[in-house]
């Protein structure tokens, strides 16, 4: 698995780069459909390069990898709905909502950091900050408000070894509401600790205990 870092420091590596005659670029020419917009087939790219072949990401056309950051969005929403996070993490996938766009998603990009206001990613298909947001033919490193981007976070699994440990029912609470009841299930059976601090639980572990939960393990 790839460290957020190592997917940053290849999407930093692709900065400047701008497509040529009729879109022609050499992330669509990896992905096998190359002349379209591009943002998804970078992301995918540089996932690739980091050895991530996950479902939807960092796969060819023909493995089953989408140039569309929309179906991509639908296809964790529907499969693995854990990988859409509240909080970010570096590296992971950011769709874009754009305002005043006919689209509920216009543009996916590379996070890298975000503030109280403004989040930062690595994007294919864009421009510098006066420019275009999703169509403009360069990789760039963007900055923008939250209330314009409107952000959501994909967190495949292969990024898991990234994530934070979860130390406080209110943490998982707040962002992996699936494992609330199971956790505090536990804590009830002193199975975990029971003031619900120092928990220091991953969401794989996470993931882990409801898998077993629903198999009726602590009953």
């Amino acid at each position: 698995m790839a460290t957020g870092k190592e997917i940053i420091s290849v999407a930093a590596g692709e900065i400047g780069y701008h497509e040529g005659k009729s879109k022609d670029n050499k992330y669509g020419k990896w992905f096998g459909l190359n002349n379209v917009a591009w943002c998804m087939e970078f992301v995918g790219w540089v996932y690739n390069q980091c050895g991530i072949r996950g479902p939807k990401l960092g796969l060819t056309y023909e493995e089953g990898g989408t140039p569309s950051c929309g179906a991509l969005l639908q296809w964790y929403k529907k499969n693995q709905p854990d990988c859409i996070a509240k909080y970010p993490i570096p590296g992971c996938v950011v769709i874009f909502d754009f305002p005043k766009t006919k689209y509920s998603t216009d543009h996916t990009g590379i996070f890298v950091e975000k503030t109280l206001t403004t989040i930062t990613t690595i994007d294919g298909n864009t421009t510098n900050n006066s420019g275009s947001d999703s169509n403009g033919g360069w990789v760039e490193r963007r900055t923008r408000k939250l209330s314009y981007a409107n952000p959501v976070y994909i967190v495949p699994h292969e990024l898991e070894a990234e994530m934070k440990r979860y130390q406080t029912i209110e943490e998982i609470n707040a962002e992996c509401p699936w494992a609330t009841a199971t956790v505090q299930k536990l804590m009830k059976k002193s199975l975990l600790n029971g003031d619900g601090k120092g928990l220091d639980l991953t969401r794989d572990m996470l993931r882990l205990l409801v898998i077993n939960d629903r198999a009726g393990i602590y009953d």
